[in-house]
């Protein structure tokens, strides 16, 4: 079985969620590790390793990074990664899958599903096989035990529950 590395500066990990119940905020986590152990053309019976640097949280807000850091959301001097570990993979089409695996943030693991579409191999400047990724998935943040907000003097709250999940992904072979 063939072992594939994350490419961690060809990878990027994206996510957005409602911010006064109007807009988004977006935001990125740069720290990304990871492998897919198993045939990238069919990933039917791979098994994925991720995890992410939450201290590496990215959203153009040095004070919201800050905050997102602290024990009111990610806690990272406690929990300092956010963890994904594959454990059923299905094949919904030719290069779509639904990956399902356990999610942990901070001390709470959940099975997600995230879908996945294979986009192809080829080959880099320098002779590197690569396969690549898209993944998209969506979580509760209440559920991760991620529960701070605000209430908005016009009703509402400041910061929504659903996050959306943005995942481009390059692997190579392990070496």
């Amino acid at each position: 079985m063939t072992t594939w590395k994350v490419d961690a500066s060809h990878t990027s990990v994206g996510f957005s969620v409602k911010h006064m119940m109007v807009s988004k905020v977006k935001g990125s986590f740069a720290g990304v590790e990871g492998t897919i152990e198993g045939n990238p053309e069919d990933l039917t019976n791979a098994k994925i390793n991720f995890t992410i640097d939450a201290n590496s949280i990215n959203t153009n807000s040095g004070d919201r990074d800050n905050h997102l850091r602290s024990g009111d959301f990610f806690d990272t001097e406690k929990f300092p990664q956010l963890t994904f570990v594959s454990t059923d993979i299905v094949k919904k089409g030719d290069d779509e899958y639904d990956v399902t695996g356990d999610l942990t943030i901070k001390d709470v693991t959940k099975k997600v599903t995230f879908e996945a579409e294979f986009e192809g191999t080829g080959t880099n400047p320098w002779g590197v096989q690569v396969a690549a990724f898209e993944v998209e998935g969506k979580i509760s943040r209440k559920e991760f035990g991620l529960t701070w907000n605000q209430a908005l003097e016009a009703g509402g709250v400041l910061v929504g529950d659903d996050i959306k999940i943005s995942i481009d992904l390059q692997a190579n072979p392990a070496q």
